[in-house]
């Protein structure tokens, strides 16, 4: 039994006039509260509550923000604010209910202040019906939800924690590791040992890479001739146009991934754990833009979860030199092309490699060797910038959760 976390998305559909004007209201009040208490740089919950108690809004988003914002002032050091943010309720705060009778089936109870809530019609991603119902009959946990507008239609975002079965009841030992390699050669590589330890089968999304360099090539490439004209800012609709067309190819590319494991017999995917990426930035620059330009994170978070939905267990390993050794010999080498790999050793049979396959093939022999630890989806515990109305394609740490979640209306 493994512990899923997931974020499903909710459209509200048609609120009227005076539910709009009470929407807004809720989000300007949010909105300059979280901004006080950010510049008065409050570092507890106490500190917070001194500055957002005097806000009219619900208990609910109080009790939020008195948790987001010693985050974002200690946690993550943040130096200013987003726009925009979405408005946060604890778990308490939202209410759903279920009329199938009716042509929209969904209602949700969003809290507008202490003493007056509204009942709103919702439209869910309909690939994610099985996790509402789960939540309207208890075999579900409700996190924090987020309540945003985009393009003029308002959407909620809910957090769900259930436990899903794994489909096989294999050991270890008898697991098929598929090594998960996330470069910039080829976005993602996949690639396992046969039963006689060669390598078998890898399969490389290089044409996907390409895509997402030259998207994002695109976008900095004006960023930087506004600037030189004296414009301070990017239009925001063409920063989310960008993004949307690379938040898109993660989500094909990670379905296809997990498609792969599920071709193999009693797979289990093999990451590179992020916890030791975090820790040690030692590494260099090449994991350095690794983490924070390639969106690491996003695509290891999207892997994960959509192959523990699949009954697919996933465990992660440490990736120091994943991509410096040569898989056949252990060997330390070297990288003459993005994509090659050579080996330095004279008496290894090797010589040159496909780069990202042989970073694959040893981070599942890590597995193999049993350096690696499961690693439950974690997804429900968010990042300080989670949220946050994202003007360019930047994938850092901090914000690669929020924009799967701000953006695409049915991402997942």
């Amino acid at each position: 039994m493994t512990e899923l976390t997931k974020t499903l998305e909710l459209k509200l559909v048609d609120p009227n006039a005076h539910k709009r004007r009470k929407l807004r209201e809720t989000r300007e009040a949010y909105q300059h509260a979280l901004q006080d208490a950010f510049d008065a740089r409050c570092t507890t919950q106490t500190e917070a509550n001194d500055v957002v108690v005097n806000y009219d809004l619900s208990g609910y988003a109080k009790n939020a923000l008195k948790k987001y914002v010693p985050q974002l002032t200690t946690t993550y050091n943040a130096d200013e604010l987003h726009d925009n943010h979405p408005v946060r309720f604890t778990n308490e705060g939202l209410r759903l209910d279920h009329k199938p009778e009716n042509a929209i089936e969904w209602y949700v109870k969003i809290p507008h202040h202490e003493d007056y809530h509204l009942w709103i019609p919702a439209q869910p991603n309909p690939e994610q019906r099985g996790w509402l119902e789960a939540l309207n009959a208890g075999d579900a946990t409700m996190g924090e939800s987020r309540l945003f507008e985009r393009d003029g239609t308002w959407y909620l975002h809910v957090t769900a924690t259930r436990n899903v079965e794994e489909r096989s009841e294999a050991s270890a030992d008898e697991r098929t590791a598929i090594g998960v390699d996330i470069g910039e050669a080829s976005l993602v590589t996949v690639c396992h040992r046969d039963d006689h330890g060669s390598p078998t089968a890898p399969k490389l999304w290089a044409d996907e890479g390409k895509t997402v360099r030259q998207l994002r090539k695109t976008y900095f490439t004006a960023t930087r001739r506004l600037q030189t004209r004296g414009s301070e800012h990017i239009p925001e609709s063409f920063g989310e146009d960008v993004w949307n067309q690379i938040d898109d190819l993660f989500h094909r590319v990670t379905r296809e991934v997990v498609e792969y494991a599920e071709s193999v017999e009693n797979p289990v995917l093999v990451l590179e754990d992020l916890t030791y990426m975090r820790e040690s930035m030692d590494y260099g620059e090449y994991m350095n833009r690794r983490l924070h330009g390639w969106g690491f994170a996003k695509l290891h978070a999207q892997i994960r979860y959509k192959a523990v939905e699949r009954g697919i267990p996933v465990e992660t390993v440490n990736p120091r030199n994943t991509s410096r050794e040569c898989h056949a010999c252990g060997e330390v080498g070297y990288r003459p092309k993005q994509a090659t790999f050579t080996c330095t050793n004279d008496a290894c049979w090797m010589g040159e490699y496909q780069a990202d396959v042989n970073g694959a093939i040893n981070i599942a022999d890590r597995y193999l060797s049993g350096e690696s630890h499961s690693r439950e989806d974690t997804d429900g515990d968010d990042s300080a910038e989670d949220g946050g109305r994202l003007t360019a394609p930047q994938d850092t740490q901090a914000d690669a959760e929020t924009q799967q979640e701000t953006l695409g209306t049915y991402a997942s």
